[in-house]
């Protein structure tokens, strides 16, 4: 089974495919941070963003898509506009029908670290020794992504494609 793991955000947006397989670790397919530009209208990145969500569910086809829940902060303009990011991912998801996976960020540290309020340097320790990973990636928001990811196949652990069917 492959998952499409997404950090979501409209500056920057963590993307990851990770392989679920019967090896203790799964795998990392691939990782990226994908950037839209402060200097193009709000509309045009939300644009964008939806055709890079295509063009990974395209390239990779994943069957599932697992992305974060958001949690109410005190800047509202960042959270409004990180749910109108986060609605067009879902929508990108939907539209190609992958089954959608939410998690709060206390599941992720749970899943991830076993502590639901671990510190986000503890997150990114645990990443690297949870999944097989070639390349090391410098950006906090893949290592979210895959993060994200790896909360999926542990909280769906007998999820397989057959069953996934059913469930459509």
């Amino acid at each position: 089974m492959r998952i499409l793991a997404i950090d979501p955000g409209f500056e920057r947006i963590g993307i990851a495919i990770l392989d679920k397989t019967l090896k203790p670790k799964h795998t990392l397919v691939y990782s990226a941070c994908f950037k839209t530009s402060a200097l193009i209208p709000f509309h045009s990145r939300l644009t964008l963003i939806g055709t890079e969500m295509e063009r990974i569910i395209k390239k990779y086809k994943p069957e599932a898509l697992a992305i974060e829940k958001l949690y109410f902060t005190t800047n509202q303009k960042t959270v409004m506009g990180v749910s109108e990011a986060r609605g067009v991912i879902v929508y990108s998801a939907s539209r190609n029908n992958l089954l959608i996976f939410e998690y709060t960020p206390p599941q992720i540290k749970v899943a991830v670290t076993g502590y639901g309020k671990s510190t986000k340097d503890g997150v990114m320790s645990m990443v690297p020794k949870l999944i097989n990973m070639e390349t090391k990636t410098n950006s906090d928001d893949e290592l979210d992504a895959i993060a994200i990811g790896i909360t999926c196949l542990a909280c769906e652990k007998g999820l397989t494609v057959d069953n996934m069917l059913q469930r459509k």
